[in-house]
């Protein structure tokens, strides 16, 4: 006997996003049960979420804050600033998104269970999910379709697999520090690390506040004291923020990697979010390919179709990914030199269009211009013949403070 039609499996971004997606028209006649841990480290921290888009989206009325004007700073200091029209990059907390779809969850009868989900098995007709509850007691949850988005277990087998990973305080400073009209994606004033790119990332909440990140892409993590030590030199000697007092942290791994990420995990059983591939190899961005996924989930069982999710990223932009990712890799090109270089040649609102799946085929080209040429088209030729080994697992992730 089953519990539900869609049992959705985890509420993180990606479970939140189809629950909140079901509680419409798509959802209407359907049973959905939300499986989320219990308080305590297997819940997700509060963090962040960050994205562009055009003004008056969905999410608008919970945003922490927006810009309009973006800039990248190379190692020099030199300031690349530019406002790309009918964008702006917003700032979502996860906390206010979970209260919002929470709500409406409750107004559709949409279900929510505290179960630590261990696994997941397939069968001819649906699917379990097993697991405990807060007590320790074993929990079974049947489902026609189930929806998984627990982080993968080890990646699959890739030719590159480095990391996103990165520590922020939340600071208040004494005195005016920041110019809340814009954000810094990039900042290179950073030491650079022998292998890997580091940048510092900020975005200024008012003159004394702001969400102060450093940032390294690399095949290996930190430690907490040398994400520490990193924040604390980017804030005295780069930002000169004077005496300043941390409200808050976040901190997270992501992978960055040309490793497949399949969306189908048997006859009932589909992967959403980061196990669905919806990160972006090149950036780390997730959210808005994460909603993509879940609108689509949506139509599908709106039609009385399988709940494949669509691909959340482009064959070409996933392709275009695993070059730069080798390259880097191999050290062919200097990470900090490369972006640099990208965002002063490339209009910033084609360069997110770009990230974002929606450029022409001319238009990747013309981006392509203005890369290391050479190095770049070496690692495009030999890419095809690199065999893909088999990858670990993420690195653990330290919780964010209070």
């Amino acid at each position: 006997m089953r519990d539900a039609d869609v049992v959705i499996v985890g509420a993180g971004a990606a479970g939140l996003s189809l629950a909140h997606h079901l509680c419409g028209a798509a959802g209407a006649g359907l049973e959905v049960v939300l499986l989320d841990a219990p308080p305590g480290p297997l819940r997700p921290a509060e963090r962040t979420w960050c994205f562009w888009e055009a003004p008056g989206g969905e999410w608008d009325d919970l945003l922490t804050a927006s810009w309009r004007r973006l800039r990248v700073r190379a190692p020099s200091g030199r300031k690349i600033v530019d406002e790309p029209p009918d964008l702006r990059y917003k700032m979502l907390r996860s906390g206010d998104f979970g209260t919002r779809v929470r709500a409406r969850m409750a107004e559709s009868g949409i279900r929510c269970v505290e179960v630590t989900v261990e696994s997941v098995v397939d069968g001819p007709t649906g699917a379990e999910a097993r697991g405990r509850d807060a007590a320790g007691r074993p929990v079974t949850v049947r489902g026609r379709w189930v929806l998984d988005s627990r982080p993968p277990r080890s990646m699959g087998p890739a030719r590159t697999l480095w990391w996103q990973h990165f520590r922020g305080w939340f600071v208040r400073t004494e005195g005016p520090v920041f110019d809340p009209s814009v954000a810094d994606l990039m900042d290179f004033r950073t030491p650079q690390p022998a292998r890997g790119l580091s940048f510092g990332y900020v975005l200024p909440l008012g003159e004394r506040e702001a969400l102060v990140e450093y940032t390294e892409f690399s095949p290996t993590v930190l430690n907490r004291a040398g994400y520490e030590r990193a924040l604390r030199d980017y804030t005295e000697r780069v930002l000169k923020a004077g005496r300043l007092t941390v409200t808050g942290t976040e901190e997270g791994v992501i992978p960055m990697t040309d490793a497949r990420f399949p969306r189908r995990a048997g006859r009932s059983v589909f992967r959403i979010g980061t196990a669905g591939g919806a990160v972006r190899p090149s950036t780390g961005y997730a959210f808005a390919a994460t909603q993509r996924q879940a609108a689509g989930v949506a139509r599908a069982l709106a039609d009385g179709r399988a709940p494949l999710p669509p691909p959340a990223h482009r064959g070409r932009s996933l392709a275009m990914d695993a070059v730069m990712l080798r390259a880097l890799d191999r050290g062919r090109v200097r990470g900090d030199d490369f972006f640099t270089g990208l965002f002063s040649g490339v209009p910033m609102a084609r360069l997110l269009r770009f990230l974002q799946g929606e450029t022409r085929p001319t238009e990747d080209l013309t981006i392509g211009r203005h890369t290391p040429m050479w190095p770049m088209t070496r690692t495009a030729l030999e890419l095809p013949w690199v065999r893909r080994r088999p990858r670990p697992g993420p690195p653990p992730v330290v919780k964010g403070e209070p």
